[in-house]
């Protein structure tokens, strides 16, 4: 049960850092809206790190951001936590398979793999998060330009890349969750004590030793 457990979340969490690939490369973070533009034969769209436009006769010319710090601030920062999310997830997906139960590592007891596939779902988690707040702030800065009346530019609407981030936290988050569900452990069950007493009488020397606990409660052993 543990075993498969596992498995499943390290599936989870890898299939999210590919969705997380995927959503990085993607261009379609927003599109101009049809609403905006002339004629439909031409599309326009933008990620993290170009612009394109497209015709309806299939060419499609992109332009990469030339600089760095003209960009808005929000950009960078999606920027940053795309970047984070990747170098995360693909340390979590490390730390987890190290942490495998079905995985030897020498000598290795369960308690250290227990910490280790902890670390790999706390590590899972995060890149989720950091995924999750990149495309939701730029979600909510493509909606509040949308429907601000003083907004001067050009109006886009959500992309695909987008949609692709939130569906990439969600995995990694439920990934991570059950990689930590995973680590608990039963604790091992204490060997029964054992007592001893000892008295010196003018008989001789008496040793007392309570019995052990799958013994009868009220059984004694007399030397």
């Amino acid at each position: 049960m543990v075993v498969g457990l596992q498995i499943v979340g390290l599936f989870l969490g890898v299939v999210s850092w590919c969705l997380q690939s995927s959503c990085t490369s993607n261009q379609v973070w927003k599109m101009r809206s049809q609403s905006e533009s002339v004629t439909t034969s031409q599309w326009q769209f933008e990620g993290l790190w170009m612009s394109c436009a497209a015709t309806s006769m299939g060419s499609i010319q992109c332009s990469k951001f030339k600089t760095v710090l003209g960009l808005s601030a929000h950009l960078q920062t999606c920027r940053a936590l795309m970047i984070l999310s990747l170098l995360f997830g693909l340390t979590s997906i490390i730390v987890s398979v190290l942490g495998l139960k079905c995985t030897k590592l020498g000598r290795t007891p369960e308690q250290v793999k227990a910490k280790i596939i902890l670390s790999g779902g706390i590590l899972f988690i995060l890149s989720g998060l950091f995924t999750l707040v990149a495309v939701s702030w730029y979600a909510a800065r493509v909606i509040n330009d949308f429907y601000d009346p003083l907004y001067g530019g050009v109006r886009f609407e959500l992309g695909t890349g987008l949609y692709l981030g939130w569906a990439a936290a969600g995995l990694a988050i439920l990934g991570g969750s059950m990689l930590c569900c995973s680590s608990k452990t039963t604790p091992s069950t204490p060997p029964a004590r054992q007592f001893s007493y000892y008295s010196t009488t003018g008989q001789g020397q008496s040793i007392y030793r309570a019995a052990p606990a799958s013994d009868a409660s009220g059984s004694k052993a007399y030397v």
